[in-house]
């Protein structure tokens, strides 16, 4: 059995085109866009700094330049909530399938190896980054490419917004006052391989409990997290940091950060992006772990630039952890999916 190691990443986003003007940026408070929709209501929104008007250029983009130096005869797989919703808004064109999207992506590319399309709301990256994974290390592909697509459009905004889920005033996750969550663009790339490199994905778990199915289910955040760790071969105590979901809904934040006490006694450094890039749905899985990745390298780090809710007792880490050899890192979604994955920084 292989071993599957994240050898190479990429993310466009509302702190930049690339990881190096993301660490820069993270030093600053990044403000949201304004999203306005047909019946004159509007919605803070981090968008990716791009004024191409065209969708299909300006996704093509973005897409290519996530996958650069990619293996175009591995796998790939396309981890999204809204597809080309944005695309279908303009041309009212819906003859095409669920994979079109996904097939008109592997062409601009010119891939040759398999195509995967994973769409399960906002756990799509994670559970096709465990995909990927699993075709690693049986061997049936020698690399992998994950890519996370969270696509401008205005349907997902007026959806949650309509669900009454959306902050008018900004992203605080954990934070006091919080009143919802921030939606987020994003266009996000995570290689793995079996060629060892400093980030083993060690392990994950998928559960699903449709309960609640737009809210977070205390039990299932346990199992969860119990799972992931036991397919990692660690115990609680061996995990250093926590990046959890952390969206900004008050009551789905103070469910997980219940849940999380309950695992972790003490409860590791928690760290959140979502005040930097917002919820990218889809996307964030894929979003979030190149951003800590790349912030636990080179030391940058998102400050909390709100306070923290006394009454959750798991305040944000405003430094990075002085040794974080594993961290687990989570996103939660709609249809009761809680999704997680641990990393192994095998420098550490």
């Amino acid at each position: 059995m292989n071993e599957a190691y994240l050898t190479g990443r990429a993310l466009a986003s509302a702190l930049g085109p690339d990881l190096d003007s993301a660490m820069q940026a993270l030093a600053a408070p990044v403000v949201p866009k304004t999203v306005t929709l047909a019946d004159g209501s509007a919605w803070p929104c981090y968008t990716i700094d791009d004024d191409d008007s065209d969708w299909t250029a300006r996704s093509r983009r973005l897409v290519e330049r996530a996958a650069a130096g990619a293996d175009r005869q591995g796998a790939l797989f396309i981890a999204s909530s809204s597809l080309d919703i944005g695309l279908l808004e303009t041309t009212h064109d819906f003859d095409h399938d669920h994979q079109h999207f996904a097939d008109t992506v592997a062409g601009w590319l010119g891939w040759q190896g398999p195509v995967y399309t994973v769409s399960t709301a906002c756990t799509s990256g994670l559970k096709a980054l465990l995909s990927a994974r699993t075709l690693v290390r049986h061997g049936v592909v020698a690399e992998a490419l994950v890519l996370g697509l969270e696509l401008r459009n205005t349907l997902t905004v007026g959806g949650f917004a309509g669900m009454q889920l959306l902050s008018p005033t900004g992203a605080l996750p954990y934070g006091a006052g919080r009143n919802g969550l921030v939606l987020g663009e994003a266009v996000a790339a995570l290689q793995l391989s079996a060629q060892p490199s400093r980030w083993r994905l060690a392990g994950g778990a998928n559960v699903v409990d449709g309960r609640d199915p737009a809210g977070t289910i205390e039990s299932a955040v346990i199992d969860m997290c119990h799972q992931a760790l036991a397919d990692s071969g660690i115990t609680a105590a061996d995990i250093d940091l926590v990046k959890p979901q952390a969206a900004g809904g008050a009551a789905s934040d103070a469910t997980e950060a219940r849940a999380l006490r309950r695992v972790f006694d003490p409860l590791p450094p928690l760290v959140s992006f979502k005040a930097a890039i917002g919820h990218t749905l889809g996307a964030a899985g894929i979003a979030e772990l190149a951003l800590l990745t790349a912030c636990l390298e080179c030391g940058a780090w998102p400050r909390p630039g709100h306070a923290p809710d006394p009454a959750l007792h798991a305040p944000l880490a405003d430094k990075p952890p002085s040794r974080a050899r594993h961290v687990l890192a989570s996103i939660l979604g709609f249809g009761g999916g809680h999704t997680a994955v641990v990393l192994e920084d095998t420098q550490a």
